[in-house]
């Protein structure tokens, strides 16, 4: 059975995003996009909702063709392009970028994915990252708290419907402050 990782940036406060939309809080350091990159090797399917998907297509195709781009940049474009993605959405048309649009139920399409080989699935997306850890289909999480208060926002975790009980497995403090805490899920 594949894994399946959820990783996500948040405040202190719990918030993933800025009540004024302003994402310039989150932006990692060379240290901690490095540290990125390295998790996205180990990864060979990204699941997204519409929004998560959007952002992403929005920037990482041509990112790797601005000559004035960092290497860890240009590295993680490179490594991002060819992973298969598979976006769930009832309202997109079309996706591109290696990527598949699926309208069905996304719990019961991860339970297949997570049964068919290969290595580790990541999933982005708060709405469907909810639904996906409400139904016990998320095998690791990776918090990466940023050392701010927002005060508002979107709340990280709002959205999932059913506890969800966590034991941490690894703690790491980067130069920048960000702290990751990964956890897996207690079993019941």
């Amino acid at each position: 059975m594949r894994k399946l990782v959820y990783a996500t940036s948040l405040s202190l406060d719990g918030y993933i995003d800025a009540e004024v939309g302003d994402p310039s809080w989150v932006f990692p350091d060379e240290e901690l996009h490095r540290h990125f990159n390295d998790i996205e090797r180990q990864i060979d399917t990204l699941l997204y909702g519409r929004r998560m998907y959007e952002l992403m297509a929005g920037y990482w195709p041509t990112a790797d063709q601005d000559p004035s781009a960092p290497g860890f940049i240009l590295e993680y474009a490179q490594i991002w392009k060819p992973i298969s993605k598979v976006v769930f959405s009832s309202t997109l048309e079309v996706v591109d970028w290696n990527s598949l649009l699926v309208r069905g139920d996304a719990v019961t399409e991860v339970a297949k994915l997570k049964a068919q080989p290969g290595r580790a699935l990541g999933v982005g997306g708060l709405i469907l990252a909810s639904s996906l850890a409400s139904a016990g289909l998320i095998g690791e999480y990776r918090l990466y708290y940023v050392p701010i208060f927002l005060g508002s926002g979107k709340a990280a975790f709002s959205r999932i419907q059913d506890r969800v009980r966590l034991k941490p497995v690894e703690t790491r403090t980067f130069s920048s402050g960000t702290v990751l805490l990964r956890c897996v899920p207690v079993s019941s």
